[in-house]
């Protein structure tokens, strides 16, 4: 065949993937994984996997698997300081018990929901982190190509 851009029964535009995946910090440490349960499945390009994890998945094939060192920029941002703010307690739902490590979701002028973790509570003054909780990680995706096919349109 010429060029992998055509070839549909490998992975990229114009193909639905499914296959397993385990994603470790560079310690080896698990962070998420399909392994135990039922495969990711998803279209090439939908936006389901950030870019940084998609593409080095193009060209693998069914029955192909690899493992990927996917670098901050590429998968969840380089750590912001500036993420990290003061908030006054009237800032947060009376009914939340704040303590540091709590999840907190604040809603977006957008209609989104941000959330933060809470890193210190100083009395009124509480500082939340909203940074992802992988930013500034350089992570390794592991991934088990279980089936490529075309994409089917309805």
């Amino acid at each position: 065949m010429s060029g992998i851009e055509h070839d549909l029964t490998r992975i990229g535009e114009g193909t639905s993937v499914v296959l397993h995946f385990t994603l470790m910090l560079e310690d080896g440490t698990v962070v998420d994984s399909t392994r135990d349960g039922r495969p990711a499945e998803f279209d090439f390009g939908d936006g389901n996997l950030p870019p940084g994890f998609e593409q080095p998945l193009r060209g693998l094939g069914s029955g192909e698997s690899g493992r990927f060192e996917v670098i901050p920029e590429h998968a969840f941002g380089q750590y912001n300081p500036q993420n990290v703010q003061m908030l006054d307690r009237s800032a947060f739902d009376a009914s939340i018990e704040l303590e540091t490590g709590t999840v907190v979701s604040f809603s977006e002028p957008g209609g989104g929901e941000l959330p933060g973790v809470i890193k210190t509570v100083e009395g009124d003054r509480i500082e939340v982190d909203f940074n992802h909780p992988l930013a500034g990680r350089t992570l390794l995706f592991d991934v088990e190509v279980l089936e490529v096919r075309p994409l089917t349109t309805h």
